[in-house]
C-alpha cells in the first residue's frame, strides 16, 4: 500500500474568531497554505488569513459537492477543510470517507450544535433522538415522533421549509401539545438566539437560516375540559415513555368500541388493558357500565387510574395481574357475568382459555371483540368462538395518516389490525 504523505485536516468550528481555536489548531492553520471553507461563512474564515500571517493562504469556496472532492484530490500538500461542529456527525465526514482513505484524513471535532443547544437549555441529552432533515426526507423524524421520544434534536434545512414540515408532522400526529418546540439560531455565534415557539401561532418571520430545532416533552397540567365524547385523541392517554404500543390507536379503538355494541347497563372486561384506553373510553360513552381492567404489566394499574382521572370516569376494579390468576382466584359475582369482553395483549393460548372459561356464562346478545396482529391465531380463535355458539365476523383495519413532505404530502401506514367479533 502506497504511503500517503499529504493530509486533509478537517477542522470543526463553533466560532468565527480565530483565537477561539485551540493553540494546536491555530498553529496548524498558520502552517497550512490551502484552506477549503463552506461558502456560507467563507468571508469570515478568509479574514483569518489577513491577520498578519507570514504564510500566504489560498482559500477555496466549498459547496460540499464534487467540485470540493476534485479540488481536494488535486492538492499535493496538506490542506485544511473547515466544517461546523463535529464533521463526523451529520457532516462532511461521511462524504470524505467515501472518497479518500482514512490515512489521508485527520478529524478535529468541535462541540456539535446539539451539545451547545442542550447546554444552553440545561437539559440532559443522552437519550435524545438525533435527526437530520438537511437534504434528507423526514422518515427518521416521523419514526422518532411516533415513538414519542423524550427529546429530539433536528438538523434543519433552510431550503426545504424544515420548520413548517416539523410543525405539520407534530400536528398530523397529534403531538402539538406533547412537545415544547425550541428554535435555536446561530448556536455558539455572536447572534445566538434560543426561543420557545407556540406552534398554535404562525412561525416568526425573522428566523435565521442557521438554525436547529430541539423538541422536549412538555411538562403540563392535564385538563379534560376539551375531551370529545367519542374518538379521543391518543395524546390524551398517559402511557410508558418506552412502551407507546400499550395504547390502542384511535382509529382501531373507534372500530372496537363500535363492534362492542355498548349497552346502557352491564359489565365490560378490558383484558390486556395496557393503559386502559378501550375500556375507559367505553365507560365515558356508557357511564353506567361496570368496567373491569386487567393487565399483568407492572405499573399498568397506575397508568389506568391516571387515565381514568383524565377522562373523568371510574372503573369498578383494576387488577394488575395475569388474567388466568384473576379467573382462578377471584370471586366477584358481577365479574363472573360480563356482557362485553375485549381480549388483547395476551398470547393465543391465554385467549383460548379466556373464551373457554367465560363463554358459557355469556348470554344471548353478549359480545366478545379480539384485536389481532398475528394472522396465524385467527382461525383457532374464530373456530373456538363459533363452537361456543357465537356468530363471528372478521375485519381488517388498515389506516394511513397524511404526512407533509417538502413537495406536498405522503401517506404513512399504521400497522394493520384484524378485529374478530363474536356475538352470542
Amino acid at each position: 500500500m502506497t504511503e500517503v504523505y499529504r493530509k486533509i485536516h478537517v477542522v470543526g468550528i463553533n466560532s468565527y474568531i480565530f483565537n477561539d481555536l485551540p493553540p494546536k489548531l491555530q498553529d496548524l492553520f498558520t502552517k497550512t497554505g490551502n484552506i477549503a471553507v463552506p461558502n456560507s461563512y467563507f468571508e469570515e474564515i478568509k479574514s483569518w488569513g489577513e491577520s498578519g500571517l507570514k504564510k500566504k493562504k489560498t482559500f477555496f469556496s466549498s459547496n460540499s459537492n464534487n467540485e470540493l472532492v476534485d479540488w481536494l484530490r488535486s492538492q499535493k500538500n496538506d490542506v485544511i477543510l473547515i466544517s461546523r461542529g463535529d464533521p463526523l456527525w451529520f457532516g462532511i465526514g461521511r462524504i470524505l470517507l467515501e472518497n479518500f482513505s482514512k490515512d489521508e484524513l485527520n478529524f478535529y471535532p468541535s462541540n456539535t450544535c446539539i451539545q451547545l443547544a442542550f447546554s444552553k437549555l440545561k437539559i440532559p441529552w443522552q437519550d435524545t433522538v438525533n435527526v437530520s432533515i438537511h437534504g434528507r426526507d423526514s422518515t427518521k423524524l416521523v419514526e422518532g415522533l411516533k415513538a414519542r421520544a423524550s427529546s429530539l434534536a433536528i438538523i434543519t434545512d433552510s431550503k426545504n421549509e424544515s420548520l413548517e414540515i416539523i410543525k405539520k408532522h407534530l400536528s398530523e400526529l397529534n403531538l402539538i401539545d406533547f412537545y415544547d418546540f425550541w428554535l435555536c439560531e446561530e448556536i455558539g455565534f455572536d447572534n445566538e438566539n434560543i426561543r420557545k415557539l407556540n406552534l398554535k401561532e404562525s412561525l416568526p418571520s425573522d428566523i435565521s437560516s442557521l438554525n436547529i430545532v430541539v423538541l422536549t416533552k412538555t411538562k403540563r397540567i392535564f385538563s379534560n375540559n376539551n375531551i370529545p365524547l367519542f374518538g379521543i385523541n391518543d395524546n390524551i392517554f398517559k402511557t410508558f415513555d418506552d412502551r407507546p404500543n400499550l395504547l390502542t390507536k384511535r382509529e382501531v379503538r373507534v372500530q372496537i368500541l363500535a363492534d362492542l355494541e355498548l349497552p346502557k347497563n352491564g359489565v365490560i372486561w378490558d383484558i390486556g388493558a395496557g393503559c386502559g384506553s378501550i375500556g375507559l373510553e367505553a365507560l365515558k360513552l356508557r357511564p353506567n357500565l361496570e368496567l373491569f381492567c386487567i393487565d399483568k404489566r407492572i405499573g399498568s394499574k397506575a397508568l389506568i387510574l391516571e387515565n381514568s382521572k383524565r377522562l373523568g370516569v371510574n372503573p369498578k376494579f383494576v387488577f394488575e395481574e395475569d388474567i388466568i390468576k384473576t379467573l382462578n382466584s377471584r370471586s366477584l359475582s358481577s365479574f363472573e357475568k360480563p356482557n362485553r369482553i375485549v381480549i388483547g395483549g395476551c398470547d393465543k393460548k391465554t385467549k383460548l382459555q379466556i373464551i373457554n372459561t367465560i363463554a358459557l356464562s355469556m348470554r344471548i346478545g353478549d359480545v366478545v371483540v379480539i384485536p389481532i396482529i398475528d394472522i396465524q391465531t385467527i382461525k383457532e380463535l374464530k373456530e373456538e368462538l363459533e363452537d361456543k355458539n357465537f356468530k363471528t365476523n372478521l375485519n381488517l383495519i388498515q389506516t394511513y395518516k397524511s404526512l407533509s413532505i417538502a413537495d406536498g404530502m405522503r401517506l404513512e401506514p399504521n400497522n394493520p389490525v384484524f378485529i374478530l367479533k363474536g356475538k352470542k
